[in-house]
């Protein structure tokens, strides 16, 4: 028989083959930087995904599979492919909290540069006051002026302070925006 359809054991195996990660190709996820508040969330989606969401759907399910016929049962179909999509999710979840660096950005109160957890005032080239906060991946709200450390803006203003000017690269061509304050939250006692 072709050793392609045999199973060994590991007992044959050298050591270097044993030091293999268990899925080629797949890489180590980066680190997730987030703020505590945003960890916070993640937390309590989850914990509401597993306590209360999954349950509800799957006593919903139960209930329409003991019902018979399941090929023409809605809540059953319905209720399985909800059920999929709680699942993915708390999947996503789960190797994004795994992958968590919680930052403090009360450690920087009193610094005028800007870091990760800085809150920003910044003056755009058109006169127009803009309050952006810099905060992780998982935290990103435009239209609350929350944006995500990587982000073109965030790479800009990072490491610069309180009156500098930096040229932000726009597809309209750059543009110069001034940092009129840093603001970071108080530590707590």
């Amino acid at each position: 028989m072709n050793k392609a359809f045999v199973r060994e054991d590991d007992a044959g195996l050298d050591d270097d083959a044993q030091d293999l990660p268990e899925e080629p190709g797949q890489a180590r996820p980066a680190k997730n930087y987030i703020t505590p508040q945003g960890y916070a969330r993640l937390k309590a989606e989850l914990l509401e995904l597993l306590d209360v969401a999954r349950p509800e759907v799957v006593k919903i399910v139960s209930w329409a599979a003991s019902n018979g016929d399941r090929s023409e049962n809605g809540d059953y179909l319905y209720g399985k492919k909800r059920l999929r999509e709680i699942d993915r999710r708390i999947r996503f979840l789960t190797k994004r909290i795994d992958a968590a660096e919680v930052v403090d950005a009360s450690l920087h109160y009193g610094n005028d540069k800007v870091f990760f957890g800085a809150t920003v005032d910044i003056l755009r080239a058109n006169g127009e006051q803009q309050t952006l906060r810099i905060a992780g991946i998982d935290e990103v709200e435009t239209g609350a002026g929350v944006v995500s450390w990587i982000s073109p803006i965030a790479k800009a203003l990072i490491k610069h302070g309180e009156g500098d000017e930096v040229i932000l690269m726009t597809p309209l061509g750059p543009e110069r925006l001034e940092i009129l304050a840093v603001r970071y939250p108080e530590p707590e006692a």
